[in-house]
């Protein structure tokens, strides 16, 4: 937002040379086909729009004999000239702004099913209504078809003429700006461009400080706000809509040539469209911050929001794009085919690149994943630190960072344990063998009672049961589930619990069994007094 200046002069630069192009420069046939259909005409009269713009050029040049010849006139020499003049100075004052809407088939926009030889080119306003402006498909023999003005149109244009007040904005400046013409533009049409433009976006710059002071001084006064003094009231994007308010409301004021007026006109609804696209990526953006500041919790919210943000951009830009051309009659099928068939090869190259940003927004939608969980992805076990639209990133135990591509991670078992609700209290305590069953029965109902009452744990999932005799211990199945609000303090719970039954079991006169083996030793009392080695005998046991 800081660079509006130099925007404006470049599109005005820019929107000048084309725009004056444009509008002096006579439209050739349309199609290939058609120029090898019928001979090709040299004023250019094989459409609507060429023969307007090559009438409106050749009457600009003071080139009265090539103006009548697009007219369909029975009068020559200096009769038709002098129609020629007239026609040209009621178009020149009183034809809307709109040459960029003739159509430049050379079969014409065909309004009328009825009159297919007929075109409409403006409607202008007489005392005694409006006249609308025709041209008409005639039959010039080795020429071919062409396009004149109608005799319709003309017979009635020395009574319009008449009517036409003399007064011009040329008459009320110098004559050199007047007189003075490079490019066959008049020398105040440069100075306008140049200077005017300019001047009215300082103006809308002035007016933007005034409200920012008086939006400012109306919260100091009633509001009590105690925030510095900022005289920027209007946005850029606004400040150029102004202006194209502006242009369009002096074309409506100041008298000026049709050209002068279709360049205007052209003008203001290019800063218009400029303003509009500018002013809406500006609110995307709010949009998008708005969003991440409420939603600034959900993980990869801000990536999501950053790509569905450029994409509105493109999509904002693109239709722009669309209307200026439409505006100055270019057909972009062609162009868009092309775009297609480009775009096919950019997503068949960037396959797995696509695949991970859609998986991506899939896992963000989902909430599959976020940042600060712990997850099991396959064989990793790690701290989620971040995830994007292309790969979400894993801090492991050994504290390496691991980029895991969204594509895979969409398509693995992820196991989230930093969302469980409750830890498993499961330990297997084992009793050496020695232990009698009164003891036993001690054991297992202390270590219930203590769970049972213990106020982090769910009492409805206690369970304390006699399991099995093992291979080296009596061994008591410990089931029950923790409260905690995290790893840790689940682990300082478990902590406590096992200390205390350490302490049961120690009250209880029992001991907590070790894997052992004891070993009998045994011999015969023959083998004794002849000395042989005894045998031995082993008994797994606690």
């Amino acid at each position: 937002m800081k660079y509006p200046r130099i925007v404006i002069v470049i599109c005005l630069t820019l929107l000048s040379g084309s725009a004056h192009t444009a509008q002096l420069v006579p439209s050739k046939p349309a199609t290939t086909e058609t120029q090898t259909e019928a001979p090709k005409d040299t004023l250019g009269r094989t459409t609507p729009r060429g023969t307007v713009l090559g009438f409106l050029n050749a009457s600009k040049k003071g080139n009265d004999e090539i103006a009548a010849l697009y007219l369909n006139t029975p009068l020559r020499g200096a009769e038709a000239e002098e129609l020629a003049r007239q026609l040209a100075l009621v178009l020149d004052r009183r034809l809307p702004a709109r040459l960029n809407l003739l159509s430049d088939k050379p079969e014409g926009s065909i309004p009328d099913p009825l009159r297919p030889d007929e075109d409409l080119v403006g409607t202008i306003v007489t005392s005694k209504g409006n006249l609308d402006i025709l041209v008409e498909r005639v039959d010039r023999g080795k020429v071919g078809k062409v396009w004149l003005f109608s005799r319709q149109t003309l017979s009635v244009i020395p009574d319009v003429y008449r009517e036409l007040r003399t007064s011009s904005i040329e008459q009320f400046l110098p004559e050199f700006l007047a007189t003075t013409r490079i490019a066959n533009v008049p020398l105040y049409e440069y100075l306008a461009v140049f200077l005017g433009l300019p001047f009215l976006y300082l103006l809308t710059g002035l007016l933007s400080r005034l409200i920012g002071l008086a939006v400012w001084a109306f919260r100091r006064r009633f509001l009590r706000s105690l925030e510095p003094r900022n005289p920027r009231g209007l946005l850029p994007p606004v400040r150029l809509l102004l202006v194209a308010f502006a242009i369009r409301w002096l074309l409506s004021v100041i008298e000026l040539p049709l050209l002068a007026r279709q360049f205007w006109s052209t003008t203001a609804l290019m800063i218009a469209v400029l303003g509009s696209m500018w002013l809406l990526m500006i609110l995307n953006s709010w949009g998008e911050h708005h969003l991440v500041w409420r939603r600034h919790n959900i993980s990869g919210s801000a990536s999501v929001l950053r790509l569905v943000r450029r994409l509105i951009d493109g999509v904002i830009l693109f239709a722009g794009l669309l209307y200026c051309l439409y505006h100055f009659g270019v057909n972009p099928t062609a162009a868009f085919a092309g775009i297609g068939v480009g775009g096919i090869a950019i997503a068949l190259a960037a396959q797995k690149t696509l695949e991970n940003v859609i998986a991506g927004v899939s896992l963000i939608a989902d909430q599959a994943v976020r940042v600060g969980d712990t997850l099991r992805v396959g064989d990793m076990l790690g701290t989620v630190e971040a995830v994007g639209l292309r790969s979400t990133r894993i801090r492991t135990l050994d504290r390496t960072l691991v980029s895991v591509p969204n594509g895979q991670v969409a398509n693995m078992s992820l196991e989230t344990l930093s969302v469980r609700d409750k830890y498993w209290f499961h330990p297997v305590v084992g009793l050496r063998y020695e232990t009698n069953s009164v003891q036993l029965r001690s054991v297992v109902t202390n270590m219930h009672r203590l769970l049972a009452e213990h106020s982090s744990i769910d009492p409805t999932s206690v369970r304390v049961r006699f399991l099995r005799m093992g291979a080296f211990s009596l061994d008591i199945d410990v089931f029950a589930y923790v409260y905690a609000p995290d790893w840790n303090d689940f682990l300082a719970i478990q902590e406590q619990l096992l200390f205390a039954i350490i302490d049961i079991v120690q009250q209880a006169g029992a001991e907590i069994a070790f894997p052992s083996q004891t070993m009998y030793l045994a011999a015969d009392s023959s083998d004794q007094e002849k000395g042989a080695v005894p045998h031995f005998s082993v008994k797994r046991g606690a």
